[in-house]
């Protein structure tokens, strides 16, 4: 089956285009993409630039390429729009209708959602990264008392791409401990832990799925053993039951899509809106 070619075409970082676009294109199963991202496009200049290679691929393609667009400058759109494609503009889409419900004027200015114009958003997003990094894998700093969250799983689970992406989306102070062979042993809490029983919540994942992982860093280990998998697991659902932790299977889930849960189901305020 031909791929269909997906531009994803903004001026400034292409965050915004690429989120959307793909999001959109999860909901139709079958069809095949290659995708090229086009960030940073504020000039006509530019935008003509983009429209020939739109085209090109266009010619070469029985099918019409697709193009995700954040534009705010008119004169870019507009010439952009005018590509053989098929051009969706988010800003197009929705400035308009927002502008006259609110009876003002957008201020029509790039980068606002990704740039550093609020200064104190973008510190919290960095210091909260700088923590999560620092207290990754019950190593470091062990700052518990800092914490929102501090997940808790075997590992490989999922634990510390978590922490990362709840650090630099909404600023959220997570650490994480990984349950070692000892910890799974006794069946209790590790006296680290036990002080901050509030902030707990457990990762787990298919042991199956747990395998592959493992194989991936260490193949043909002990470690990655389908046996020391399913016992680790089961060993850590014995104690988040035990301890009354809340839980959450990560097998099939998107960081996203875990870090909205654990942000649900904790009640976590956010230090950064999106």
């Amino acid at each position: 089956m031909a791929k269909r070619t997906v531009f994803f075409v903004s001026d400034q970082t292409g965050v915004t285009a690429e989120t959307l676009g793909h999001s959109l294109l999860t909901q139709f199963d079958g069809a095949q993409y290659q995708s090229a991202s086009m960030p940073f496009i504020a000039t006509t200049g530019q935008a003509e630039e983009v429209v020939r290679r739109i085209n090109a691929a266009a010619r070469e393609s029985a099918l019409r390429p697709i193009v995700f667009a954040t534009l705010v400058d008119d004169k870019v759109r507009a010439i952009v729009q005018g590509a053989d494609a098929l051009v969706l503009d988010f800003f197009a889409a929705f400035l308009g209708p927002l502008e006259n419900e609110l009876n003002l004027p957008s201020a029509h200015a790039s980068g606002r959602a990704h740039g550093m114009a609020d200064l104190a958003t973008y510190t919290a997003r960095i210091n909260a990264t700088n923590y999560a990094l620092a207290n990754d894998d019950g190593a470091g700093a062990r700052d518990y008392a800092s914490a929102d969250v501090v997940l808790v799983g075997v590992s490989r689970s999922g634990k510390t791409p978590t922490c990362v992406y709840l650090a630099l989306q909404y600023g959220i102070y997570a650490a994480n401990y990984p349950l070692a062979d000892e910890d799974l042993d006794t069946g209790r809490l590790p006296p680290v832990l036990a002080p901050h029983r509030s902030k707990l919540f457990g990762l787990t994942i298919r042991p199956e799925r747990l395998q592959q992982i493992r194989n991936e860093r260490r193949p043909g280990s002990r470690y990655a053993s389908l046996q020391q998998c399913e016992y680790e697991l089961r060993a850590a659902a014995a104690l988040f039951a035990r301890v009354g932790l809340p839980f959450l299977d990560t097998t099939e889930c998107s960081i996203e899509e875990i870090a909205s849960r654990i942000l649900y189901r904790q009640h976590l305020q956010r230090r950064v809106r999106l």
